[in-house]
């Protein structure tokens, strides 16, 4: 049972997560398409790693501001305009034929924008909830039906491999930013003390990593999105060679086991220790890549059903270990670092990675698919197994004025 504060909260979170999630995907889902279509084949790696690279720089400095400054909804408000300026500048570069680095300069831009929305919004969303671990799934839910509503409106309008994409997610992002208005307000707590210029930048969030199990958590995470980089860049390719037409509505099937898990989070996070849910998470994401492997159109989309479950099993159910497990005043910017890690550090090294690797695999010609997708499913398998042998989930309860150096007690 749904125990936000009100039923107008619950109503507001929900739509927050929505237009967001609507807007991040008419972008980054049909991007590949559009820079080949354009001829910017050669920046696409690069595109997707600006996303890695605003991860690296920007959560933890907009987290510390939020947890010390300035209300989450009103940088968030002022982070949607920027994004939506820099895609409206990145669509016109793209449509007029500038230069590959005027183009990446603006998608960088986007990315600096748009990255650390996901962790401001996790942190308004989870301070208006009595009970997390019950809530966030269902409201966080609507974010995905939102991604589907993105991926369909880009395939309903023929844009698949157009700039309207960027066009239409810039005016997604200007609604978030007028819709902001309407969000309950958090704000910063307030404190009399003089803040450094580490914690200014939010680089104290690293103290985080001392404790054993988060250190696990974040590594993990960072580790496991190396692999899983390649699947927003290059399955749409795949699904084009196997011969299917409009790849942004197939992706968009990806969402539906999302829609269901986090619909059912609260129930398994009642009865199953955060173990087991973050091991069922890994383990989805090895055979979702095992049957990428086959290369086959049944089993592919096969595989794509199955991103849901890795995403809502995995990340989201870090996200919520991360607002149980640490002190109020530190969880925007622990959910920062763990933008950090997952969407900064990971997938940096993920996209360049398997950027090198899929050209490597043949390039767009002839890309010998079981390879490509047989070594990321290695990489998985890996994670899996550091993640089963190093987190233990038991220790000392964090004591509330040193919260991130000891370990917790509870069984996770």
């Amino acid at each position: 049972m749904l125990r936000v504060n009100s039923q107008s909260d619950y109503f507001k979170l929900a739509t927050l997560f929505f237009i967001q999630w609507m807007g991040l995907a008419v972008w980054l889902v049909p991007l590949t398409l559009v820079l080949n279509a354009h001829g910017y084949q050669s920046i696409q790696p690069y595109a997707f790693a600006t996303g890695a690279l605003a991860a690296v720089v920007s959560p933890l400095f907009f987290g510390a501001m939020a947890d010390r400054h300035i209300a989450p909804t009103r940088v968030l408000r002022w982070l949607s305009v920027g994004a939506a300026a820099a895609l409206a500048l990145a669509s016109t570069a793209i449509q007029l034929h500038w230069s590959p680095a005027v183009v990446l300069c603006f998608i960088q831009l986007y990315s600096f924008c748009s990255t650390p929305t996901t962790s401001l919004s996790a942190t308004i969303a989870m301070s208006r909830m009595t009970a997390p671990k019950r809530e966030f799934g269902p409201v966080r839910a609507l974010g995905t039906i939102g991604w589907v509503a993105g991926c369909l409106l880009i395939s309903a309008l023929g844009a698949d491999t157009t700039t309207v994409a960027g066009f239409c997610s810039a005016g997604v992002w200007l609604a978030l930013a007028g819709y902001s208005w309407l969000l309950p307000d958090v704000p910063p707590p307030a404190t009399t003390e003089k803040l450094t210029w580490h914690e200014r930048l939010g680089l104290d969030a690293l103290t985080l990593l001392k404790n054993r199990d988060h250190r696990v958590i974040f590594l993990s995470a960072c580790l496991l999105n190396i692999p899983l980089a390649a699947f927003y860049p290059y399955t749409p390719p795949h699904l084009l060679d196997l011969g299917f037409a409009r790849p942004a509505a197939w992706m968009s099937l990806a969402q539906i086991t999302e829609i269901i898990t986090m619909f059912s989070l609260g129930a398994l996070l009642t009865r199953w220790r955060l173990k087991w849910i973050l091991l069922c998470g890994l383990g989805f994401a090895l055979l979702r890549y095992g049957l990428f492997t086959l290369n086959t159109k049944t089993w592919l989309l096969a595989g794509i059903i199955l991103h849901g479950c890795v995403y809502s099993l995995f990340f989201t159910v870090a996200q919520i270990y991360v607002n149980d497990r640490v002190e109020v005043a530190w969880r925007t910017r622990a959910q920062a670092l763990l933008t950090l890690m997952n969407s900064g550090v990971g997938y940096f090294i993920g996209y360049l990675g398997c950027g090198w690797w899929y050209r490597h695999c043949g390039g767009p010609s002839a890309t010998q698919w079981p390879m490509f997708w047989g070594a990321l499913t290695i990489a998985v398998a890996v994670v899996l197994g550091y993640f089963l042998v190093a987190y233990h989930g038991r220790g000392v309860k964090p004591d509330p004025q040193h919260p991130p150096n000891t370990d917790v007690d509870q069984a996770s």
